[in-house]
């Protein structure tokens, strides 16, 4: 039988465990967009506080290694807050399954990998300015679907808009 001393323990345990959240490409770039800047940069302030951990990949190092200066600079600022998922047969696998469900063709597959990352990187939750193949009301639930088909739990997918704190 537990005790009231350990029930805090564990209390105080979930409390404090962080949220694990993977950041795709565009968010880096959101923080240099108009449209998106003002919660991209609150996002990554939440990060520099350490509210959440940060998990992206090697894909978004890639991809972001094609980019502009200013969001290069923005990522090695924020790399050694991060956790880097790696691109694993695993991850590619999960990948493949999501094409094969036709949630994205095979032209769009790199946003089907930032999902699988995710899912196999043992995120909570994904955060993308990507409304066309991954924050997505009609793709959430069939990537969810996929998951849970492979024996992946569930993620949830939101725009940075959706996952900044605002004060009362």
């Amino acid at each position: 039988m537990i005790n009231i001393a350990d029930k805090v323990i564990v209390i105080y345990m979930i409390r404090q465990k962080k949220i694990r959240i993977y950041a795709d490409t565009s968010v880096f770039g959101g923080v240099f967009d108009e449209e998106f800047k003002v919660p991209s940069k609150a996002f990554f302030d939440a990060i520099r506080e350490e509210r959440f951990v940060l998990v992206t990949s090697e894909l978004v190092r890639q991809e972001i290694q094609a980019g502009p200066k200013s969001v290069r600079e923005l990522f090695l600022e924020i790399l050694p807050l991060m956790d880097i998922a790696k691109i694993t047969e695993e991850a590619i696998m999960l990948q493949h399954a999501y094409t094969e469900a036709k949630i994205l063709s095979e032209k769009y597959s790199t946003d089907a990998l930032h999902v699988a990352l995710a899912t196999i990187s043992d995120s909570s939750l994904i955060v993308s300015w990507n409304f066309k193949h991954i924050v997505n009301f009609q793709k959430i639930p069939r990537y969810n679907a996929v998951n849970k088909l492979h024996d992946y739990r569930e993620i949830a997918i939101y725009s940075p808009l959706e996952v900044i704190e605002y004060e009362d």
